[in-house]
C-alpha cells in the first residue's frame, strides 16, 4: 500500500516525546538493555571475596537444580526461545515455541515458513511483529553463513538479527557451556543491590561479575541469580525476609517479613 503523505500546509507538528515515552523507545529499540539502578536500593560497597563465595553458596542452596525455565531441545530453538523471551516472560514464550519448533525446528524450515507464518504463531507475546522479522532473519543469516549451525563466538552471535549481548551470553553459557554471565533485568538489579557487581551499564556489571565470581561458579550463577531476581529479589519491593543469601547481601534497606493482621471480627 502506497504511504500517505501530508501537504505542507496540512501537516501537524509531531508533540514532542515525553522523557517517559523516550525511556519506552530506547527499552524497544534495544530490548536486552535494563533501567539503570535506582541510586538508593544500590550497596554502598563491593562484597570482598568472600562473601561473595558465601553469597553464591547461599544461592546455590536455595536453588539446587537451577536452569534456564525457557523449553528448547537443539542450541537452535534455545536461540530462538531466548530472541522470543525480550521484553516477554518465559512462561509466555513457553507457551508458544511447542507449535513454532512443531513446524520448523531447523534454521531451513524457520525461512521455509517464513514470516507471516512465524507471526501468527507467536502474536501472544509481546513485540512479536518484530520479533517474527528477526527469528525468520537469523534463520536465513545462520544458512548464509554458518551452514545452519548456530556459532559459538560472542561475535557472531551478536551479528545475527535480534540476538544482543545477553542473549549471546545465554547461548554461549546454556548450549556451548562456556563462562559467561549473562545481565538481564533481574541480574542487573541484584548485583547493583547486593554489591555482587556494581555498575551503572550492562556490560560494567557484566564485566564486573566475570571477574569477580569463582570460575567454577560462573556457569551456574546467572541462573541463581536470575531466579532470586525474579521470585525473592524483586524489583518493586525485595522479599529479604525469605531470603537465603541475606546475611552477605549489602542492600542497605532490607524489608521485613510483612504483619498479617487478624481478620476483623464482627459483632455476635
Amino acid at each position: 500500500m502506497a504511504r500517505q503523505t501530508r501537504t505542507p500546509a496540512k501537516a501537524e507538528a509531531k508533540p514532542a516525546k515525553t522523557s517517559a515515552a523516550r525511556r519506552r523507545t530506547a527499552k524497544a529499540a534495544a530490548p536486552d538493555a535494563p533501567a539503570l539502578p535506582d541510586s538508593k536500593a544500590t550497596a554502598p560497597r563491593d562484597m570482598t571475596q568472600p562473601e561473595i563465595v558465601q553469597f553464591l553458596s547461599d544461592l546455590e542452596h536455595a536453588w539446587p537444580d537451577a536452569e534456564t525455565e525457557l523449553h528448547y531441545t537443539t542450541p537452535f530453538t534455545l536461540l530462538i526461545a531466548v530472541v522470543l523471551s525480550a521484553q516477554a516472560t518465559d512462561a509466555s514464550v513457553n507457551r508458544v515455541t511447542p507449535a513454532l519448533f512443531a513446524a520448523a525446528p531447523t534454521p531451513a524450515a524457520m525461512v521455509k515458513l517464513g514470516v507471516e507464518e512465524v507471526s501468527e504463531l507467536i502474536r501472544t507475546i509481546g513485540l512479536w511483529r518484530n520479533k517474527a522479522k528477526n527469528v525468520v532473519e537469523l534463520s536465513r543469516q545462520l544458512l548464509e553463513h554458518h551452514q545452519g549451525e548456530v556459532p559459538d563466538t560472542r561475535d557472531a552471535l551478536e551479528a545475527l538479527a535480534g540476538v544482543g549481548r545477553k542473549t549471546a551470553n545465554v547461548v554461549l553459557s546454556v548450549a556451548f557451556h562456556q563462562p559467561t554471565v549473562p545481565v538481564d533485568t533481574h541480574v542487573f538489579r541484584l548485583a547493583n543491590r547486593t554489591g555482587l557487581g556494581r555498575g551503572k551499564t550492562v556490560e560494567a556489571v557484566e564485566a564486573a561479575l566475570e571477574k569477580r565470581i569463582p570460575t567454577e561458579m560462573i556457569r551456574d550463577s546467572h541462573h541463581w541469580l536470575i531466579l532470586q531476581g525474579r521470585y525473592v529479589c524483586k524489583a518493586r519491593k525485595p522479599e529479604c525476609w525469605r531470603c537465603a543469601a541475606s546475611e552477605p547481601c549489602l542492600y542497605p534497606v532490607k524489608t521485613d517479613r510483612p504483619v498479617i493482621k487478624p481478620p476483623r471480627q464482627t459483632p455476635g
